[in-house]
Order: structure tokens, then C-alpha cells, then sequence
């Protein structure tokens, strides 16, 4: 049995490149860029209006004029006018070009029109106000986002702006999910006494589609030969195989010996920490990772954040980050000498600390515990007592 430490550090230790792929900017959301993106024109690309009201020239204000016969408008989307009476003003509406021979915009609020005449109304005017100048947040050719930035709807945003209708991001790894267990049933199936519905399957590519995965899902019942025939068709033909349920010491729990049957080198099994103790990972001969998590659903879970979601991010390209940690809310105590992953509810004070309320559920049976609860706080070996106060590494999954 390894330590939580020495887990992580193996799974990153497989950590690699699956290449990238176009995709359509549109489903580029949480994928990572693998190009970066280049100002196509300077942005904005012309003097911008950002307030509706006039348009002027500043020295015609400054000399004392206040009252401006409107000699026309320049609507958004229209081509640039030329202001051809420096004491009149042209309507200048949001998001139009200024007009020519003009620098300054004074919204409507400041202004009392009638007749076509234009007064305004305050004396705290700027030359150059309301006015978004040309190629100001980036010149033509220079950076906007760079490479290895994970997208979000700003980047989305972005890239419409310059015209990247695709975009080249990290390749996802071909993925499937396979539950295991004869008391499993599918989702839309009635139960019988001694059966319950599938459950991790769901959760887990749930999760992964969360994070761009669209990962297939199947299942395998409690016979050895039929295990040993599907998992070496599909390893042949996955790069992760996320497996729950199977791993654990049990009679039927035909998994660990089967893999390694099969030319699956293990890398460990079983975890010093709980839920999750008998985890099982492991790579084939011709590259493809095993996550074969235990079938508590808390444990599975649990796993799925604590391991696999940390490894997805760095072989896309995304450094280590820190995590946020928590500070627990009320005494809380666990004596067996192993790390462990407290279910609670976050809150947040005013000064700004996440405080985490223990939510203990009834073990990594209790899925519907999940429910109740926001985050993982990971309680290190070592002691068995916590107090109010104390902080630790936090692990979100809502």
C-alpha cells in the first residue's frame, strides 16, 4: 500500500502528448490552445464610440460654444462621416466609428436636444471622452492569448473577434468507462431485490464530459472469461480505460489478476487513504492507462477527482496548479492512520476564507451524501484530531 503522495506522483509520472486537433471555436470551452492567438487588425480596429450622445470637436467646447446644431448621425455599423462645421455636431451612436474631425463624444444624460440643436448641459467635458481609440488594448500581429491557455468564454469571445473559427487545441485520449458487478442493472431497468441501478457510469462520464471527454461507456458482468475477452478487445482499441468496481479482495473481484494477465503492468494497488483504499492503475504494453477505481461510489468519485482529472489537465498541457485549501469549520476526528478525504459543504467569510463544514454521510457506500456536500478536504495521516480552524488542501467537484 503506497501513499497518497507517491499515487500522484506515479500517475504524473504517464502523464503524456496525445497530439492536437481542430475544433470549431464554438465547442472550444475547456479545451486547451496549442496555437496562440494573433490580433488580426488593431483592436479596436477604428476610433470606437462607447457612449451614445454627440460627437464634437473639444476646441469648439473649450472656446465656450455649448449649444451644437446636429448636422447629421453616425450610426454603429455605418462608414466613417466627416464633421464638415467644426461649431456643429454629429449623433454618435455606441460602437460607431468616429466621425472624422471630431474627438470628443458627450453622452445624451449631459445633453437637452430639441429642434435639431444639441445644448449641453455640463461643464466637465475632456477632450477624447467616451471614445475607445483605435488598436489601444492590441496592435495588429500582437499576442492576445497564448499557447497553453485553457479556453473560456472569454478566449471564445476572443477568438470570434479574430475571425478563428477553429481553433487548435490538446487531443483528448480516446476513453471508455466500464462498470463491473452482476448486481448492476441499467438505469432504465426495474430492479430487483438484490440489484441496484448503475450509477458510477454516470457520474463518471458526467465528469468527463465536463471536461471535454465524450467517453464511451460499457459493462462487464462477473465472469472471468468474459472479462479477460472484452478487456483485451478493448485494450487494444482505447488510450483510457476507466474501470469501476472489481478491485478489491474479494472472491469475485477478478480484476487486478486479469489486467496484468493480459500484459498490463501494474504501477500500484491500494492507496493509504479512505474512501478509495483499493485503487488499482496500471499501463498496457501498447500505451493505454488503466484507472481501475473501486465500485463505492464515493471512492470512485473521489478518485476520478483526486487522481485522474490532475493527470487529464497536465498531459493537455496545463501545469500543476495550487490548490485552494479550506479551513475546517468544526472539530472533526478519524483515527485510522490514513489520509482522509472528508466530504463538506463550503462557505465563505467575509475576509475571505473558505470555510469547510464537515458533512460525514455513512461511508463511500452513501453517494446521495454527494448531494449535501461541495468538496473533498484531504486530512493527512499522522493525527487523528482536527480542530475548528485548522486548513487543508480543498478538492471541488461542484
Amino acid at each position: 500500500m503506497i501513499t497518497v503522495e507517491d499515487a500522484l506522483q506515479i500517475i504524473s509520472s504517464t502523464v503524456r502528448d496525445y497530439g492536437t486537433e481542430q475544433v470549431a471555436l464554438i465547442d472550444a470551452a475547456g479545451r486547451i490552445l496549442r496555437e496562440p492567438l494573433i490580433a488580426d487588425r488593431p483592436m479596436p480596429p477604428y476610433d470606437r464610440i462607447t457612449m451614445d450622445g454627440i460627437a464634437i470637436a473639444f476646441d469648439t467646447f473649450e472656446r465656450g460654444q455649448r449649444t451644437f446644431p446636429i448636422a447629421g448621425i453616425a450610426a454603429a455599423g455605418s462608414p466613417r462621416q466627416k464633421l464638415n462645421d467644426p461649431e456643429a455636431c454629429l449623433e454618435a451612436m455606441t460602437g460607431g466609428i468616429l466621425p472624422e474631425d471630431t474627438d470628443t463624444v458627450i453622452r445624451y444624460e449631459d445633453l437637452h436636444i430639441e429642434n435639431l440643436s444639441a445644448k449641453v448641459l455640463i461643464d466637465d467635458v475632456m477632450r477624447g471622452q467616451n471614445i475607445h481609440r483605435c488598436g489601444i488594448d492590441r496592435q495588429a500581429g500582437e499576442l492576445v492569448a497564448r499557447a497553453g491557455t485553457r479556453v473560456s468564454a472569454a478566449e471564445i469571445g476572443l477568438g470570434a473577434t479574430l475571425g478563428c473559427s477553429v481553433v487548435k487545441v490538446s487531443r483528448l485520449p480516446k476513453t471508455i468507462i466500464i462498470s463491473t458487478g452482476d448486481e448492476l442493472v441499467d438505469i432504465h431497468e426495474q430492479p430487483l431485490p438484490h440489484q441496484i441501478r448503475r450509477s458510477n457510469v454516470y457520474r463518471l462520464q458526467a465528469t468527463l464530459a465536463g471536461l471535454g471527454i465524450k467517453a464511451r461507456t460499457s459493462h462487464l458482468r462477473d465472469n472471468p472469461d468474459e472479462i479477460r475477452s472484452e478487456l483485451q478487445r478493448i485494450l487494444a482499441s482505447e488510450e483510457v480505460i476507466i474501470l469501476s468496481g472489481g478491485v478489491s479482495k474479494g472472491k469475485f473481484d477478478f480484476l487486478p489478476v486479469i489486467l496484468e494477465e493480459l500484459g498490463v503492468k501494474k504501477h500500484f494497488h491500494r492507496i493509504s487513504q479512505r474512501p478509495g483504499k483499493p485503487f488499482w492503475f496500471g499501463e498496457s504494453r501498447e500505451g493505454a492507462l488503466v484507472f481501475a477505481l473501486p465500485g463505492n461510489p464515493v471512492s470512485s468519485f473521489l478518485c476520478t477527482h483526486r487522481y485522474f482529472i490532475p493527470w487529464l489537465h497536465q498531459s493537455m498541457g496545463l501545469p500543476p496548479g495550487p490548490h485552494p485549501v479550506g479551513v475546517l469549520a468544526h472539530d472533526f476526528t478519524f483515527r485510522p492512520d490514513l489520509t482522509y478525504f472528508l466530504q463538506v459543504r463550503v462557505s465563505y467569510t467575509p475576509d475571505g476564507h473558505i470555510m469547510a463544514h464537515p458533512i460525514e454521510g455513512n461511508g463511500s457506500g452513501d453517494l446521495a451524501n454527494l448531494v449535501d456536500a461541495d468538496a473533498f478536504l484531504q486530512l493527512p495521516r499522522g493525527k487523528d484530531t482536527f480542530k475548528a480552524g485548522e486548513a487543508f488542501p480543498l478538492f471541488f467537484y461542484r
